[in-house]
């Protein structure tokens, strides 16, 4: 060992020599920088730290702390939204210490329940606490009426942002976290006519994973990677007014008929289901089992350390008779807590917080042994479920997306359902974690911060880990009387052949307690003239003949299946829809802003069947439905299209 320890050296030294004099003369060798970014209020969790001109990056942890390999000569990147970017030339020194300043003036605001006014006025702490922030004003600073404490909200700089983007896509790059992120292409859905292809049969989708990691590469300044953008994950990331149900299934049926806003002459539907909202003490008792990556690749400060405080969300939901178990995977997998009762919360944050990363990633072990856990303490009508936590970056064992498919395929028949936390950038495995999440009974979010962590795992906790039904597609026949042609949006890797509706043996897609589920198709009335799609009328013996006034009044039919959570027969719902549209402005709110979110998802994934993709345009409609926005979700996407030219 001291041997190779000393010809390394020599051997650095010797390639040192050799490279000395060259263009570059600063560039010597690689170290690591470590040091401290903070703002005017202190140190600055998750700021971007990058190498300039480099695929290398990293983001300070809780602390503001952050570790970089970098070159004497190299330059620093810092940045954090709502801040100016800052640059570091590496000198001698490997410890750097930077601190960031607003990109905008503060300003005292009067935060009130339906907007910010830019004035100043005293208001009580109780006051600030319970009032919910509305706005587009960046960088603002409310000081409380305690002068030792202060809230900052930091918000984006829209300018600076386009600068980003514009440039990126103008040189063709896409400099910070570039890495090696691996996506599955598809090709978006074409329009059909009913009378050749008069089913169209899909499988529902509650993942949100796409939307949030969309919401990553604007808010990082990058361009999207067009196959990143699955519409339906990012229309399904907002939570929209259906009403519940009020007979015994599990979720209620709601549709519309209204105006494509971005083609002419085009119609649109939209498909709503709202799961039954089951109070939290009715709630089944919960068998989970945690399966955390903790392999090399999750070393960086929004992977693991992230991973670590967002399960520590999840634990502060937990109650007495919830059962949490906790396994480890890297070269190998192992249990590093046993089935643990909820009421002990120290105790599983205390095994989260001794977890550290390092070695290879036996995906496929970790997988098998969670799984097992779970069988082996099933809770019959309970809720067993595994909660994967990884960068999808399985390199070990089942490691091809065929190989975990079919190993996902086969857990899922033990009746334990999973749920897949995507965490990180640069080296994330998209592909493999959306695999898993379809495969395997179960759904899927990308956690890019605390704040989404919180969202998924708190806000929504019932949602996102209690299932009350399994399986549920969705097939409707259009009335080839009124529709000349029509598309499913989204929904690609989720669409099922005719014959599967009816087949139980088919696996489809989970709703959760209280989830919504909202579907749009594209209509090309019949009559009507459109540059996109173009109708085959020598076809002999597929020629539909009209069906005269029998279903005048009728645009389409629609059908559900489902089953129970514990069950395996599938059970019929029918809806029709009525040949009836309505003026856009004439819609609910949710019909615009969900029709506003597809547009712009349809729009950054560069639809070639698309007009119309002005981001103003985008932008006005999805005001028009922010009618309702509590959490402040809706006013965050209006700021990501003010970003995206």
């Amino acid at each position: 060992m001291k041997n190779l320890k000393t010809f390394s050296l020599v051997l650095t030294m010797l390639i040192s020599f050799l490279t000395f004099g060259q263009k570059d003369k600063a560039v010597i060798g690689e170290k690591t920088i470590t040091g401290i970014v903070s703002d005017a209020s202190g140190p600055l969790p998750g700021a971007n730290v990058a190498v300039k001109g480099t695929s290398r990056g990293t983001q300070t942890n809780l602390e503001g702390k952050y570790s970089i390999k970098a070159k004497t000569g190299e330059i620093l990147v810092f940045s954090f939204i709502g801040m100016k970017q800052k640059t570091v030339k590496i000198g001698t020194a490997s410890t750097i210490n930077v601190k960031l300043e607003n990109a905008v003036a503060l300003q005292e605001v009067v935060v009130t329940s339906m907007s910010i006014k830019r004035k100043s006025k005293e208001m009580r702490s109780d006051q600030i606490q319970n009032a919910p922030v509305v706005g587009y004003v960046q960088g603002l600073q409310i000081n409380t009426p305690n002068p030792s404490s202060h809230i900052t909200i930091r918000g984006t700089s829209i300018s600076d942002k386009k600068d980003q983007i514009q440039h990126q896509q103008n040189n063709h790059t896409n400099p910070m976290y570039e890495g090696d992120e691996d996506y599955d292409t598809f090709v978006e859905n074409p329009f059909e006519s009913p009378k050749n292809a008069p089913l169209s049969t899909f499988s529902i989708d509650v993942d949100n994973a796409s939307y949030t990691n969309v919401r990553r590469f604007i808010n990082n300044g990058q361009v999207v990677p067009k196959d990143a953008v699955r519409v339906e994950e990012m229309i399904n990331f907002f939570k929209y007014n259906y009403p519940q149900p009020k007979d015994q299934h599990p979720f209620s049926i709601n549709t519309e008929y209204s105006e494509c806003p971005w083609n002419m002459n085009h119609k649109l539907v939209r498909i709503g289901l709202q799961g039954k909202n089951i109070p939290t003490d009715d709630l089944p008792t919960s068998n989970l089992v945690f399966l955390i990556d903790v392999s090399g690749s999750m070393s960086a400060q929004n992977k693991l350390p992230l991973l670590k405080e967002s399960f520590k969300v999840l634990v502060g939901q937990l109650r007495r008779e919830d059962n949490v178990a906790i396994i480890v995977y890297a070269g190998a997998a192992g249990l590093v807590l046993p089935p643990t009762s909820g009421s002990e919360k120290q105790t599983i944050i205390n095994a989260l917080d001794n977890l550290y990363s390092g070695g290879s990633t036996a995906g496929g072990a970790g997988i098998e042994l969670a799984y097992k856990t779970a069988a082996e303490n099933f809770i019959k009508g309970g809720n067993n479920r595994v909660i994967l936590a990884t960068d999808g970056d399985f390199n070990v064992g089942s490691s091809s997306n065929g190989e975990m498919q079919t190993l996902i395929e086969e857990k899922r028949k033990s009746g334990v359902f999973l749920t897949c936390l995507g965490f990180g950038m640069g080296n994330y495995k998209d592909s493999k974690m959306e695999i898993l999440a379809d495969k395997g009974n179960g759904n899927y979010a990308y956690i890019d911060n605390i704040q989404e962590a919180n969202r998924f795992l708190g806000k929504e906790f019932k949602g996102s880990m209690f299932a009350i039904a399994k399986d549920v597609k969705i097939q409707i026949e259009f009335n080839p009387n009124h529709v000349k042609a029509y598309r499913l949006i989204g929904y690609e890797n989720r669409k099922l052949r005719p014959e599967d509706f009816k087949n139980d043996a088919i696996d489809a897609g989970e709703l959760g307690s209280g989830h919504t589920v909202t579907a749009l198709y594209e209509i090309i009335p019949t009559g009507s003239i459109s540059d996109l799609y173009s109708e085959n009328t020598e076809l002999k013996y597929t020629k539909v003949e009209p069906t005269g006034t029998k279903y005048a009044d009728e645009l389409a039919t629609i059908k559900f299946r489902y089953k129970k959570t514990d069950g395996d027969k599938s059970i019929e719902m029918v809806n029709v829809i009525a040949d009836k549209p309505v003026k856009l402005e004439n819609t609910p709110d949710d019909f615009k802003f969900s029709s506003a979110v597809a547009w712009f998802g349809l729009k950054i994934r560069d639809s070639k069947l698309v007009i119309n993709k002005s981001s103003d345009d985008i932008k006005k409609l999805a005001k028009s439905g922010l009618a309702y926005d509590e959490q402040g979700y809706k006013a965050e996407f209006i700021r990501l299209v003010e970003a995206v030219l």
